[in-house]
C-alpha cells in the first residue's frame, strides 16, 4: 500500500501531511510534516510555529532551508547530526507520540498486513529528513505493536 496524500483512506491518513495532532516534548504538533519540517529551524520558537502547520504549508515552510550542506538539524535548541542514533531516536519518539492519536491508529490498523511503501519519498538520507525506509519501517513496527496490544495472544510470527 503506497502511503501518500491525495489517495484513498487509509493510505492518505497515514501520510505525514495528514492532520493528526500529537505532543512531543511538550510541543503541540498538528501533523508529522510540521514536526519534520520544524527540525530544519534552529530557533525553538520558530520550531513551535512550524509544528503547528499541516500538509503543504508545512512542506513549503521548510523547503528552502539549507540543512543539506551541514547535515545538521535541531530540536528544542539542540543541534542533531542527521546521521546519528540520536536522530533516529528522535524520529522514534515522534512516531510513538503520533501513535497516541486515535485517528492515526485506526488508519494504521486498517492497513491490515499490507506492505507499506512510499513511492514519492527519497532514499538518500543526505537529501531528506525522512527516507522511505525510515518512514515505512516505523509505520509497520507501530502497526505490529498495536496489533499485539489489541490481541496479546497474537505473536509477531503470525
Amino acid at each position: 500500500m503506497d502511503i501518500r496524500s491525495g489517495t484513498d483512506w487509509p493510505a492518505s491518513a497515514l501520510s505525514n501531511f495528514a492532520p493528526h495532532k500529537f505532543v512531543i516534548d511538550g510541543i503541540q504538533c498538528n501533523s508529522m510534516e510540521g514536526f519534520l519540517q520544524s527540525l530544519k529551524f534552529k530557533n525553538p520558537e520558530m520550531q513551535k510555529e512550524v509544528c503547528k502547520l499541516v500538509g503543504k504549508a508545512a512542506k513549503f515552510k521548510g523547503k528552502n532551508k539549507n540543512w543539506h550542506h551541514t547535515q545538521k538539524l535541531w530540536w528544542q535548541g539542540k543541534e542533531i547530526d542527521r546521521h546519528s542514533q540520536e536522530y533516529q531516536d528522535l524520529l522514534d519518539k515522534a512516531y510513538q507520540a503520533l501513535a497516541q492519536n486515535e485517528g492515526f491508529r485506526k488508519a494504521l490498523l486498517a492497513t491490515g498486513n499490507a506492505v507499506l511503501t512510499h513511492s514519492m519519498g527519497k532514499n538518500d538520507p543526505h537529501k531528506t529528513v525522512l527516507t522511505q525506509r525510515e518512514f515505512c519501517s516505523r509505520l509497520m513496527k507501530i502497526r505490529d505493536s498495536l496489533k499485539v496490544a489489541r490481541d496479546p495472544q497474537r505473536s509477531d510470527a503470525e
